[in-house]
């Protein structure tokens, strides 16, 4: 038996990355899984952010597993959209056990020098995307009398990072969220949490775009000068290792936390508030 056996888990940003990760996790314990991802690029974004490709390789290694799983195209930016996302995985599963608010972007810019749309894209993303993702799910959660809410923020959240500002006032955003989200569902059965990696190894740091702004001093900087930089600083995280925290949190063994803002950072954390 799995530790999430006939439960139903929503995730967001769940093309690739970590949000496949986590669906891989949830599955192997038994829940069957909603993916949900805009496959669509955001102009202001200079990587290619997931695609229906990626979509449906997800949907057939959480098949594999024995577990049923339902994609949906859908833009965490819309309300609207989100409530439908919602109404469609209990119109399908019946419940919703596990939200997973794992959708973001990351740029880069100077606040000086920073396009109002860099902004927008930003904050409506990584933070209201969020919001919508939790106003969706809590009310049906609220009916069932239980639920487990996981948010992605970041390690930089704790931080000031030089060119992502926008990034770290959304991603501490997240954390300001969850904590009163846990405090107004608390009553109902509810935990909710977010957790702060560092860096994790993700096509969101692994692309070209990414290595210039790291490595300016290199001409067309490669992944394996990426990697080389990374393992120089202790290496990036897995995402398979993030999600281990998150089995921890949707899990009966979770009940106990609640309102946590939880860093998995390989040390960064002794240099942070």
């Amino acid at each position: 038996m799995g530790k999430l056996d006939g439960q139903v888990a929503v995730i967001t940003g769940g093309a690739r990355g970590q949000g496949r990760a986590h669906a891989m996790a949830l599955a192997a314990e038994g829940a069957d899984i909603v993916l949900c991802d805009i496959t669509a690029q955001v102009a202001s974004v200079a990587y290619p952010l997931g695609s229906e490709q990626d979509l449906a390789e997800t949907v057939e290694l959480v098949r594999a597993t024995g577990r049923r799983c339902l994609p949906i195209t859908a833009d965490v930016r819309s309300r609207e959209q989100m409530d439908s996302v919602a109404a469609q995985t209990v119109a399908d599963f019946g419940r919703i056990d596990i939200l997973l608010a794992n959708a973001g972007i990351a740029s880069s810019a100077l606040i000086a020098d920073m396009p109002e749309q860099t902004w927008r894209d930003m904050i409506d993303i990584n933070l209201t995307g969020v919001f919508h993702s939790f106003h969706a799910v809590v009310p049906h959660m609220v009916e069932r009398g239980r639920g487990r809410i996981v948010a992605t923020s970041s390690i930089v959240a704790r931080m000031g990072a030089r060119k992502s500002g926008h990034y770290t006032a959304a991603k501490w955003g997240v954390v300001g969220l969850v904590k009163s989200l846990a405090l107004e569902v608390a009553e109902h059965g509810i935990t909710v949490n977010a957790v702060l990696p560092a860096g994790v190894q993700t096509d969101m740091i692994m692309n070209p775009a990414t290595y210039r702004e790291l490595m300016p001093d290199i001409e067309n900087p490669t992944r394996a000068d990426a990697m080389a930089m990374f393992e120089a600083g202790g290496g990036l995280i897995q995402p398979a290792e993030v999600s281990e925290m998150i089995l921890v949190l949707v899990s009966e063994s979770g009940r106990r936390y609640n309102g946590e803002a939880i860093t998995i950072s390989g040390g960064m954390s002794a240099n942070t508030i």
